[in-house]
């Protein structure tokens, strides 16, 4: 039965990765065992993992792996770093007692492989022969997923017990990196589940908070921006240390009616991506679905059965496929409470994509633990029977990034292309299929012109039409034009405004495993001259993938499954182009670009900001003024009044101004070293209005816990601004100026007025929702219950603006906001009266450029660019002409085109033009600022995080 897992159509993908031929079976392998004498999980627990109304936490499951650790040799626990919350993120390591004696020529074969530099075809052939296929697995990132932890630690005592024959061999061929995902989240979780003495009643509901410190849900979205300390531990791990050429990432749940989803995944999967990829993750897939059936366990699916593509980036088994690892994921049922397997008469129909459905019935945690306990044994299996072809196709994927990167490339791009056959088209005339083809490619190139150029066109933009008219040769040559090549190299000049976000942007790279270098010197390149500091990452890297997916944009595809219909949405985000979002200054090299040999390779794990000299300000009294357009520079606001020095701001540009005295240089001199915040030195105080003051800021939360909130929570607390976390009970007792002088909500936080109360952010608990408070909340918690609502917290908010207060709102709550106070913030997104239907507007996770009102640069968008790219997604637009007659209120940002789309997706984004995304409302003597994209999303758009900060000190 197990040797039918292993599925001649997962052999034929991963054999033909450059190898001659399918590898052997290993010559040598462990004989079968005496069982060896380690603690059962039984024994240690008194229970099994699996068994019914029984979780293991992490403080048991770190003590059960050390145990384990002292009791067998094929097992090694190491500390990857520390947690959020501090506790020690264990990773076990597995293989043979061999194997652990050759660790390292282990890890440094798995390293050169991923690298594939300095290595011929026959030297990478014989390390792939000589190394061992190493496979990482993972469980518990998201914590109430409760599978996760425990099927994890279930497969560490399995593996290290057991002696049947697979197991040995896989002992013998792999080595199997299993982390634990979430510490911090597992002893939240599994405390929370066991704490009531009666088996029966307990539940995962209603948890008090967050199950990561400050992200929730969210810390499987942080991949490339590495902004969490889990994050960072994995990604060192990942990209730095033991480069494994499989990831298996466990989630939950699965779809209703099934068991588990797992790959392939359905289109898009993304154009940067070496096509091993895809194809790597189908022979997984393939795998572990063969498995499954021949042990007799049915319900899995795949592809259509799931919302999962291949498009995004960002989650841990995303992000490793942009680096040539061959990464999975599973969802899958399973809960300690038993549950039941429902019917849904569409998954009864056998299919491709589901081809053992699996009956109604009740279901056992323990069977979960079993499904994943095959899961896994699929996927280590195939890598111990190819174990040499997964060690030889990363070292390939690798060769052929480094030389796409030292060659003339075009990476494909479907408006691009969809473009380019309606121009040739439009010069040649129509020939069969032609008017409909570039009817189809203008309105794709265009975003989008409504459902019936799509239909015309065949399925839209990137998909649409025939041949057209055009010849060959030409269409070929067109899709080829110079100045549409992918760069060799990106070019970070020291000398940008904010050269402190672009080191951070750095930094982000640096932990995600890309070379990076650093100019010794000024050097030229293209004519241009750039000063020493500045940083150069050339494409011609193992990772460039994930090089080219961090400074070029997205260019999703127009995706519906037919004329006519919805679009399909995205798994996640469209586009995320990271040095969009953070607004750094790069320049892109094209044509063929040697770094220079005295150039430095960046080998710090993060690397600081260069520290500036704060210029002499001479004898007397002077003054320093601090660029808004750094980022820092609202720290070192900050750090200035958090010591009582007096500041102003210029009333041209939004600039801090502050005198130089005995308080307030050491201060400066510590932003120049620590942060190199720049400073000029200024003979008079150019500031204008009066001093600014330190601010008392209240962030909206709910009980449960917003990950928005805790995103704004993580940005607030990077720039030190000092604020309080304020629940709805405490905004219902009101006499809120005595304690803030402004409130944060964000997306989520404000009820839609007709809602009356409820709602609340995404990661909520269920306590949010208002009324009574859910039996036995601890204490601590109680006074969190609630929601803000209708009729008890809007007339506080209203109160308290009136009486001189801010309230800054971000997406759907600023909109709901304006509502409530009657503000003249309408939909701009209408037609004939009606919201615009998903058919002819639709623009999921993108980035967009607006343009910066000139009479904000001073206040509210000081420091941003006269045109700003913000994050997007499916975020309110408001109508501008209600807005231009109200003379209370003032547009921050708008967008001024009919292309504002600068990566992702945006379909009928003709749509746009002129709708209002940012105003701000003069009511009594306060202020409301409305933010309608997402300006903090997930910790990337240092660009618009001034947004908030310059709103907190508004006056």
């Amino acid at each position: 039965m197990k040797k039918a897992a292993l599925t001649m159509v997962a052999i034929a993908v991963l054999a033909g990765g450059g190898m001659p031929r399918a590898e052997a079976p290993s010559p040598v392998m462990t004989p079968p065992q005496t069982p060896p004498k380690v603690t059962t999980p039984l024994q240690e627990f008194g229970h099994n993992f699996g068994d019914d109304y029984f979780l293991a936490n992490y403080k048991q499951i770190a003590a059960y792996w050390q145990k384990l650790d002292k009791e067998s040799d094929r097992m090694t626990v190491q500390s990857i770093g520390k947690t959020a919350e501090g506790r020690d993120q264990l990773m076990a390591i597995v293989t043979s007692p061999a194997n652990h004696r050759n660790l390292a020529r282990h890890k440094d074969i798995a390293r050169r492989l991923a690298l594939a530099e300095g290595l011929t075809d026959e030297q990478a052939r014989t390390l792939a022969r000589d190394g061992k296929a190493v496979v990482w697995i993972d469980g518990g990132l998201h914590a109430t997923e409760t599978l996760g932890a425990q099927q994890l630690a279930e497969m560490v005592y399995r593996m290290v017990s057991a002696t049947d024959p697979e197991t040995m061999r896989i002992l013998d061929d792999v080595i199997i990196l299993f982390v634990h995902a979430n510490p911090d989240g597992n002893d939240l979780v599994a405390d929370w589940y066991m704490r009531n003495p009666d088996p029966a009643q307990r539940s995962l509901g209603n948890l008090p908070r967050l199950y990561q410190k400050y992200i929730g849900h969210d810390n499987n979205r942080d991949f490339f921006g590495s902004t969490q300390a889990e994050t960072e531990n994995m990604n060192r791990v990942l990209y730095r240390e033991w480069f494994p050429q499989v990831l298996y990432n466990h989630h939950q749940s699965g779809p209703a009616g099934t068991v588990l989803w797992s790959p392939p995944l359905r289109d898009p999967f993304n154009y940067n991506q070496d096509p091993l990829i895809p194809l790597g993750i189908q022979a997984l897939g393939v795998a572990l679905h063969t498995r499954l059936a021949a042990e007799g366990k049915p319900g899995a699916t795949s592809r259509s059965g799931g919302p999962y593509d291949g498009w995004w980036n960002g989650g841990i088994r995303n992000t490793a496929a942009f680096h040539n690892t061959i990464a999975i994921l599973t969802e899958m049922i399973g809960s300690p409470t038993p549950m039941r397997v429902p019917l849904v008469m569409d998954r009864q129909v056998p299919s491709s994509d589901s081809a053992y459905p699996v009956p109604p019935q009740e279901w056992k945690f323990r069977r979960s633990i079993d499904y994943s306990i095959s899961c896994n044994l699929a996927i280590l299996d195939l890598a111990s029977k190819m174990k040499e072809n997964f060690l030889y196709n990363r070292y390939v994927m690798g060769k052929n990034s480094i030389e796409r990167g030292s060659t003339d490339t075009w990476t494909p791009a479907p408006h691009r292309y969809a473009a380019i056959q309606a121009e040739l088209a439009r010069g040649a005339g129509a020939g069969p299929g032609g008017a409909g083809a570039a009817a189809g490619a203008a309105g794709g190139a265009a975003g989008g012109a409504g459902a019936a150029a799509a239909a015309a066109g065949g399925r839209g933009g990137g998909r649409g039409g025939g041949r057209g008219g055009a010849d060959e040769g030409a269409l070929w040559t067109a899709l080829r034009r110079p100045a549409d090549r992918d760069p060799r190299a990106y070019i970070l000049p020291s000398s940008q405004r904010d050269f402190t976000t672009a080191t951070r942007f750095i930094n982000a790279l640096l932990e995600t495993g890309i070379k990076v270098h650093r100019a010794t010197r000024e050097f030229q390149v293209a004519g241009k001259t750039y000063p020493a500091g500045s940083f150069v990452v050339v494409t011609a890297q193992a990772f460039r993938p994930h090089v080219i997916d961090m400074f070029e944009p997205q260019d999703h595809p127009d995706n519906f499954p037919s004329p006519g219909a919805a679009p399909t949405r995205p798994y996640d985000n469209a586009g995320w182009t990271l040095a969009f979002q953070m607004g750094i200054e790069f320049d892109r090299v094209l044509d063929a670009f040697a770094v220079p040999a005295d150039f430095s390779v960046v080998t710090d794990w993060n690397v600081a900001p260069p520290p500036v000299a704060l210029p002499p300000a001479g004898t007397g009294t002077g003054f320093y003024t601090i660029s808004a357009m750094q980022i820092d520079s609202f720290v070192a606001a900050n750090r200035l009044l958090a010591a009582g020095i007096p500041i102003r701001r210029m009333g041209a540009n939004g600039d801090f101004v502050v005198e130089t005295n005995n308080t307030s240089l050491p201060i400066l001199r510590r932003m120049a070293s620590e942060r190199g915040v720049r400073f000029q030195i200024s003979p008079q105080d150019f500031g204008t209005g009066g001093f600014m003051a330190k601010r008392r800021v209240g962030l909206w939360d709910q009980y449960g816990g917003s990950m928005d909130a805790g995103w704004a929570r993580w940005i607030l607390e990077q720039f030190e601004f000092p604020f309080s976390r304020v629940f709805a009970p405490e905004l219902d007792g009101g006499n809120l100026n005595a304690k803030y002088d402004t409130l944060i909500f964000v997306d989520g936080g404000i009820p839609a007025p007709a809602a009356g109360g409820g709602g609340g952010g995404r990661g909520g608990g269920a306590g949010a929702g208002g009324g009574a408070a859910p039996p036995n909340i601890p204490e601590e918690y109680r006074s969190q219950i609630g929601s803000v609502s209708t009729d008890r917290t809007i007339p506080q908010l209203k109160a308290f603006v009136e009486a001189g207060g801010t309230v800054v709102a971000i997406g759907g709550s600023a909109t709901n906001l304006a509502r409530h106070l009657g503000l003249p913030i309408e939909s701009h997104l209408m037609e004939n009266g009606q919201p615009l239907t998903s058919q002819k507007y639709y623009v999921p996770g993108s980035v967009l450029r607006a343009r910066i009102a000139p009479n904000a640069m001073h206040d509210i968008a000081a420091g941003l660019q006269p045109e700003t790219d913000f994050f997007f997604d499916n975020s309110p637009v408001w109508k501008p002409e209600p807005i231009a007659a109200a003379p209370n209120i003032r547009v921050i940002a708008s967008f001024d085109s009919k292309t504002p789309l600068r990566s992702g997706w945006a379909w009928g984004q003709q749509y746009l033009d002129r709708g209002v995304i940012a105003v701000d409302a003069a009511i009594g003597k306060g202020h409301v600022v409305l933010f309608a994209p997402e300006i903090l999303q997930r910790g990337q758009p240092h660009a618009t995080f001034k947004l908030l900060f310059n709103s907190i000190y508004l006056k």
